[in-house]
């Protein structure tokens, strides 16, 4: 049994505004790495004050060994914590016993309360406010369902300390988790309806996926054109100029969609929360409706820090395939970013070591903007085939109309003008070419080639 605490004393007493949290893991074997949840208590706006680590099987009443909890009981006082945030699935009868071993008033806070923590604060629209809200029911339907269980068995709704038990609690959840998910189901509607008002637009749908802080936000700021192109779209803080760079877990829950800066094509770029490791089930479904930017897209550009170690990226692609590949049909582009921070010959290395699960991935710094006119380029040949297609028009009011349209719609290759007519060399996606003709048959005279 091993394990390790770290302190830094201080020489006032926290204010009632201050947030500070002593953070603990426990892991089955190995060495415990903290560095993940002290960036989420930082995202949630904690001052990580101290650290401990334990390595030994789960103790089923403290999570911990009774004797770690006691270190924990010390490295608290040292610190002034005001709360402990524990990197695992905390029970609700483990959080209890820990808490009363603890200075009066400490929180002791798991894994999944802390990212809902962070979740609440940056739930800015009406949607994010939903999928916050059902994520937490979730959470705390098994605890309800826990505390039922006890009650019964002991007829004792306090058994354990786990508080008194109303059985209309459950049932109020799960009202609650329905109605919340009918709305999520009539929001969904709508965001399907505008992205097929997009594409009939002529636009392409690009999603950008990937773990937290591998550069998404921004990787999209060089990407994306100035103007927001919808005034109602969910904004976030990716939209001031500093945001997306901060290194930060979770700046923005929700989506954005901006214009993308391409050669040829009108593309519709989509940056979302980004994924998490070892996210239960519950909680990924819950933010699922988000999701659907990513699963519905024409192309994803699936975002990994190649700054990492291989075996850490090899682990976040699987898991990554795993959730796209279970319901997007949309082909996925793997982006090494960040290889700014790469030694000469690293990223040959690490293509090598990982082409099973990336093929051929595009390199680039989002930073610097190294790679980024390849990634333009890589986007435009994997998005969907376009048509090409010629129409000869007569030279009228109406048929300028119509030119107009298809260089809003397409790409105009060649427009040439001779005995009253005009001629359209054209590219564009199947249905736009269609609506074209369907146009061009409306004006009298007309001739399609």
């Amino acid at each position: 049994m091993t394990g390790s605490t770290q302190g830094t004393a201080t020489d006032t007493e926290p204010t009632a505004a201050e947030k500070r949290a002593v953070v603990a893991k426990r892991v089955e074997s190995g060495s415990a790495d903290l560095t993940e949840i002290s960036q989420l208590a930082a995202a949630a706006g904690y001052d990580v004050v101290g650290e401990l680590t334990q390595t030994r099987t789960e103790d089923a009443a403290f999570m911990f060994g009774k004797g770690k909890v006691a270190e924990l009981r010390d490295l608290v006082r040292r610190t002034d914590a005001t709360a402990v945030i524990v990197d695992n699935d905390v029970g609700p009868y483990q959080t209890f016993n820990i808490g009363g071993e603890l200075p009066e008033g400490v929180e002791v806070i798991d894994r999944f309360t802390l990212i809902l923590e962070i979740f609440g604060q940056r739930a800015n629209t009406r949607k994010a406010q939903l999928q916050v809200e059902l994520a937490e029911l979730r959470y705390e339907l098994p605890r309800a369902e826990a505390k039922a269980s006890l009650a019964k068995r002991d007829e004792r709704p306090g058994f354990m300390g786990l508080g008194e038990y109303d059985e209309s609690v459950e049932r109020d959840i799960k009202r609650q988790i329905s109605e919340i998910r009918d709305e999520l189901e009539s929001i969904a509607e709508k965001e399907e309806a505008r992205r097929e008002q997009r594409r009939d637009s002529g636009f392409d749908l690009v999603a950008l996926a990937g773990y937290t802080n591998a550069g998404k936000s921004t990787l999209m700021r060089r990407l994306a054109a100035e103007i927001d192109v919808d005034e109602n779209a969910e904004r976030h803080p990716d939209l001031d100029t500093t945001a997306e760079s901060q290194d930060m877990l979770f700046t923005t829950l929700g989506t954005t969609t901006r214009r993308a800066e391409m050669e040829k094509r009108d593309v519709l770029l989509t940056d979302t929360v980004g994924f998490i490791a070892d996210l239960p089930h519950w909680l990924v479904e819950s933010f699922e409706s988000t999701l659907d930017s990513v699963y519905r897209a024409d192309l994803v550009l699936l975002v990994v820090d190649a700054s990492e170690p291989v075996e850490e990226m090899r682990e976040k692609l699987v898991t990554s395939h795993d959730t796209l590949y279970e319901r997007n049909e949309a082909p996925i582009v793997t982006v090494f970013n960040k290889v700014d921070r790469l030694a000469p010959g690293e990223l040959a290395d690490k293509r090598a070591a990982l082409s099973g699960v990336a093929p051929d991935p595009v390199a680039v710094s989002a930073k610097t903007g190294a790679g980024v006119a390849e990634l333009r380029d890589r986007v435009e040949a994997e998005l969907p085939d376009w048509e090409r297609e010629r129409l000869v028009l007569p030279l009228s009011d109406d048929a300028m109309s119509l030119v107009s349209w298809v260089h809003d719609h397409g790409h105009v290759e060649a427009e040439t003008y001779a005995d009253d007519q005009v001629t359209l060399d054209f590219e564009a996606k199947p249905s736009i070419v269609a609506r074209a003709r369907s146009k061009a048959a409306g004006l009298a005279p007309a001739e399609s080639t």
